[in-house]
């Protein structure tokens, strides 16, 4: 029987994600996700800030990339994996990660300025070209 491994986690990403590929040629993208918690303590609210490391795999890890930024907001549904090594002086060394098996982003409002004018030209250049295929077609109906 298989024990329940299962974590749901939110946070925003601590830096840019690393995308790298195996030699099998697998896609695999890593990220540190800081997720905060806040908390009443004498009559003071406090806050606690966990760091934790997330890894994707094939598909999932391309769009990591391509949508992960520093800052951005994420929630991440997955499985703990614990790693263990020995190192250099033979003692034994552990890690536990977080693989991902569903990966959310929140809303990206912070684009830059450029970004936002190169959205806003591209938003405007779509709609004059619709509007050009919508006149030919009244067009194309008018010649019948």
């Amino acid at each position: 029987m298989n024990n329940l491994n299962s974590i749901l986690i939110e946070g925003n990403l601590v830096k840019d994600p690393l995308f790298k590929t195996t030699p099998k040629g697998t896609p695999v993208c890593t990220f540190a996700l800081a997720s905060n918690r806040y908390y009443k303590q004498d009559n003071e609210y406090a806050q606690e800030t966990s760091f934790f490391d997330v890894e994707t795999w094939n598909r999932l890890a391309e769009n990591c990339e391509n949508l992960g930024r520093k800052g951005r907001g994420v929630r991440v549904v997955g499985r703990l994996k614990q790693d263990r090594w020995n190192d250099p002086e033979g003692k034994m060394q552990s890690r536990v990660k977080i693989v991902a098996e569903h990966v959310e982003f929140r809303p990206d409002f912070k684009k830059s300025k450029g970004e936002r004018q190169e959205n806003k030209n591209s938003a405007v250049a779509e709609t004059k070209q619709n509007l050009g295929k919508e006149k030919r077609k009244k067009e194309e109906a008018l010649a019948f």
